[in-house]
């Protein structure tokens, strides 16, 4: 038997998404906190106390012969408060990945994306048999709202995913020029802000309620609780009862929903986490800016991209002095992408790359 004549020919052409586990003392790759919370983040303020913490795991763990909670309310709740919205204007996902995959079932395509971006919209684009329109960056890295705006009449894309701030470019793209897509699209608008937690710009949810057809974006992700896989979007009711058609129960299990919880209430630590990878960042990419032979480029997230002459050799040489980055290769020509670690594992990498330019 052969099992690829079986496949849709939509998943025949496309090719699964990279995540090795690559041996490293200093892993830079995958835009992570170096931080944990319920550890009092390594000398940052610490929150709740670890015996209290485990307390609750404990209590969970004795609940795991049950089913989570199908809807997460509890969860909600405290989501909606930190944001100022209705628990009814939240739906939560197994990470961001299933709420764009949710998104792309419910509404279809086109969907429409800049380039270089997130390449989950891609992907899952592509996996579900609906047409990709990507549009390039302009040189400054923000939207081409020209052509963004001549494919929405063209083509009119159900879904335009605008990642804000940008991986792996690191901006914020133009306000104005995300205001003028969402007036313009007869479709839906997702901003994507993953890392607007390290923006110095507030985002759109101040504006969620304004756009009818627009939807937020957020996650855990990158302020140290990847391992959670929780993923939230913010829109109207309207939205979130349709995508919530599509969503597989008990999509969020009981320990991610538990943790995120008590997580969520240290925001005396979750401030500290951030504060200090914003720091870093400037500390690094102040550093950055006096290597010869390299370029970086602004952040408003929680990593540098930076580009090179012969960034494959660059790459390989700091892995094997132990320093692992992601290889940017086919994304951004040049482009080698380090996430912001710990004040140790920075100058670790600051060391490596000088070593390795000179």
């Amino acid at each position: 038997m052969n099992i690829k004549k079986l496949v849709v020919p939509n998943v025949q052409r496309l090719t699964a998404y990279s995540a090795k586990e690559i041996p490293c003392k200093v892993k830079l790759d995958a835009n992570e906190s170096p931080f944990s919370v319920f550890e009092g983040s390594r000398g940052l303020a610490s929150g709740e106390s670890p015996w209290r913490q485990r307390v609750k795991v404990q209590k969970t763990l004795q609940k795991l012969n049950r089913y989570p909670d199908p809807e997460a309310k509890e969860l909600k709740k405290i989501l909606a408060k930190n944001l100022g919205v209705n628990p009814e204007n939240i739906l939560l996902g197994n990470g961001s990945d299933e709420l764009i995959y949710y998104l792309i079932t419910t509404f279809g395509g086109p969907a429409l994306y800049p380039t270089p971006t997130f390449s989950m919209y891609g992907i899952i684009s592509q996996a579900l048999g609906q047409k990709k329109i990507e549009i390039p960056l302009d040189n400054e890295f923000d939207l081409d709202t020209e052509k963004i705006l001549n494919a929405v009449k063209r083509d009119k894309p159900k879904l335009i995913f605008l990642s804000s701030p940008n991986n792996p470019t690191g901006n914020c793209f133009s306000s104005e020029r995300i205001l003028k897509i969402i007036s313009a699209s007869k479709g839906i608008v997702v901003v994507d802000e993953a890392y607007q937690p390290f923006s110095s710009e507030k985002g759109f949810l101040p504006l969620s309620s304004d756009y009818k057809n627009l939807i937020i974006l957020r996650t855990l992700s990158k302020i140290g609780f990847a391992g959670l896989r929780v993923g939230f979007m913010i829109a109207e009711k309207d939205i979130i009862d349709e995508v919530n058609k599509v969503r597989l129960p008990f999509n969020v299990n009981s320990l991610s929903q538990s943790i995120a919880i008590s997580a969520l209430r240290q925001k005396k630590s979750l401030n500290a986490v951030i504060r200090a990878i914003i720091s870093e960042r400037e500390r690094l990419m102040e550093a950055m800016e006096k290597i010869k032979g390299i370029k970086p480029y602004p952040s408003e997230a929680n990593f540098i991209l930076f580009k090179a002459a012969n960034s494959d050799k660059i790459y390989a040489k700091l892995l094997k002095k132990g320093v692992l980055v992601r290889n940017m290769k086919g994304v951004v020509n040049g482009g080698l992408r380090v996430t912001v670690g710990t004040e140790q594992e920075n100058n670790i990498f600051i060391k490596a790359l000088r070593g390795v330019m000179k």
